[in-house]
């Protein structure tokens, strides 16, 4: 397969780099894009260094697959052009709530992709991601009814300027001099901070409404969600308190082992000190971890969960790739 990276120099244009050459992806010829000020920087796959080559004089009739990880807008000039010419997976927020174009995490909902119109194939929001594939068999064995969400993102979710940012303010925090965000509404060292992306009218974050519709259509479903998302300051991985309500009973048992049958999740509860997964564990992993599972004991038929996973890598990256490796599948 020929293959054309957007947004190559980005956090996850690397990470998928890096998922090619770890699975082994069948690479005949990789092409890395990336805007004019990047071009000309090499970055290493295999046993030779790729030059990236600015997007604006890209032929993507070259590439046979294009992944674009460079934002909403890049997606928005670019991709509808490139996909006359070759597959597009899509890792920005643009095209996941069209009606023709799939949005696919393969392990809940590879089928989907026959119903691919505008030769482009949607890539989740990171903390949707690893949410769906916890909930897709819970869901098919004791349908859900209700979640409510919160979320702890790491700061890698809003990019690599924002992760220097942590850094940096972490620095000062310590020797006790000003500290002004510049990528973050507040603090973000020592802090936690409920907002991520811009306010609707209603209150919710557009972070939070994407959870709630992406999920559904992901799952292709219509659960009532309810979701807080919030930014604290940790580099890689993110996080997620969910409590679940199903219609029907569903004994702790039977739910762990069904999680432990579910492609892509593992389940780490032992209930004593240390036995759960925090996101500095899950950074570098491909698993998404539960742990925390336990029944409501205030509700009928609902359980409460902590789930983890890298967000670079599940949410985003090993997802695309993935993506790509369903499509050639089908």
């Amino acid at each position: 397969m020929n293959i054309a990276i957007v947004g190559a120099t980005g956090n996850v244009g690397r990470k998928i780099i890096e998922v090619l050459e770890r699975k082994n992806f069948s690479v005949t010829n990789l092409y890395l894009l990336a805007s004019a000020k990047s071009s000309g920087v090499k970055i290493k796959f295999k046993d030779s260094e790729i030059e990236v080559s600015d997007l604006e004089n890209f032929d993507f009739s070259k590439a046979d697959i294009t992944f674009f990880s460079a934002g909403g807008k890049i997606s928005e000039k670019y991709v509808s052009a490139a996909a006359k010419h070759t597959v597009v997976i899509d890792n920005s927020s643009y095209f996941r709530m069209d009606p023709d174009v799939p949005l696919i995490v393969p392990q809940v909902n590879s089928k989907e992709i026959k119903n691919m119109k505008k030769n482009i194939l949607a890539n989740p929001n990171c903390s949707t991601a690893q949410l769906v594939i916890v909930l897709k068999n819970l869901n098919d064995n004791f349908k859900i009814k209700r979640l409510v969400i919160s979320t702890y993102q790491s700061t890698s979710g809003a990019g690599k300027k924002p992760m220097d940012e942590l850094l940096n303010q972490t620095k000062k925090a310590l020797e006790f001099k000003e500290i002004k965000s510049e990528n973050f509404t507040k603090q973000i060292a020592f802090n936690a901070i409920p907002h991520i992306d811009k306010f609707s009218t209603d209150g919710y974050t557009k972070e939070e409404i994407k959870m709630i519709q992406e999920s559904n259509k992901i799952l292709g479903s219509n659960i009532d969600i309810t979701a807080t998302c919030v930014r604290i300051p940790v580099l890689v991985s993110h996080a997620e308190s969910v409590n679940v309500e199903f219609e029907n009973e569903a004994s702790i048992d039977k739910v762990i082992e069904i999680l432990n049958q579910s492609p892509g999740c593992k389940v780490i509860d032992d209930r004593n000190d240390g036995g759960y997964i925090t996101p500095v564990e899950a950074e570098g992993k491909n698993e998404t971890f539960i742990s925390r599972i336990r029944k409501d004991n205030s509700k009928k038929n609902a359980i409460n969960m902590w789930i983890v996973s890298d967000n670079l890598l599940r949410g985003a990256a090993l997802n695309a790739v993935e993506i790509a490796e369903a499509y050639i599948k089908k």
